[in-house]
């Protein structure tokens, strides 16, 4: 078969999107067929050999699908619009999946009363950095997308500080005084006593089949992609 007639789909390689999807192909009748041995993350679906399956971390999805290495990937829209840049020129989204749900939100320690909105915040902000001179810390590890929603809300008297662990730990450790984090049910925030702003709501993300714009496409391969999305949706 000529590469050029080979559809390159990307599929999560771990985590509970991967468990999710193979539930939902499962349920479609949709099976793998494994190229070669496990680790090389290669393999076919059992109803098309047209298709070409690799199985990635969900950041390098975003990176393949931003570099038209693959032609549909599987990912959430939260990476999507934090890691590429002008994302809605670069993919379309295709079908929207019914897992991987999940809120991008600001939330505060539950003892900052007065604080219930973005406005509010950006008022504690600016107090904070008059009257000790340092800037309101926000842990997250979505710093793209915080920067964008703080500046739409006019907040500008902050700074982001890389998380690389428990997100909802961070004002509690002194790592930051506030957080940007993805929530499924809340009860996590909760958990770490804090609570949601109230008009904090960034991103509403689920999983997703994204199409890639800047990979090489020709008439056989978008009939075996409309193909697959059927198969699936």
């Amino acid at each position: 078969m000529n590469n050029k007639s080979i559809l390159k789909i990307a599929f999560p390689s771990k985590g509970r999107l991967r468990k999710d999807l193979e539930k939902l192909l499962s349920y479609k009748k949709i099976n793998f067929i494994e190229e070669g041995n496990n680790r090389n993350y290669i393999a076919k679906l059992s109803n098309n050999d047209d298709i070409l399956i690799y199985f990635m971390g969900a950041k390098e999805i975003v990176t393949q699908l931003d570099e038209g290495n693959i032609h549909l990937g599987v990912t959430g829209d939260d990476l999507i619009q934090e890691y590429m840049f002008d994302y809605k020129t670069k993919v379309s989204n295709e079908l929207i999946l019914d897992f991987g749900k999940a809120d991008l939100v600001v939330a505060v320690p539950k003892i900052w009363l007065d604080v219930t909105t973005m406005a509010d915040l950006d008022e504690i902000s600016h107090i904070k950095r008059m009257s000790t001179t340092k800037r309101l810390k926000v842990a997250t590890k979505y710093t793209n997308l915080t920067n964008r929603f703080f500046s739409k809300c006019g907040v500008t008297d902050y700074r982001t500080v890389g998380s690389s662990g428990s997100t909802e730990s961070a004002p509690f450790n002194g790592m930051s005084d506030i957080i940007v984090d993805i929530s499924s049910t809340g009860e996590t925030l909760k958990a770490n006593n804090l609570r949601i702003l109230d008009d904090g709501l960034i991103l509403n993300s689920s999983a997703n089949i994204f199409k890639s714009l800047t990979a090489n496409w020709n008439t056989n391969l978008e009939k075996i992609s409309e193909q697959f999305l059927n198969s699936v949706s």
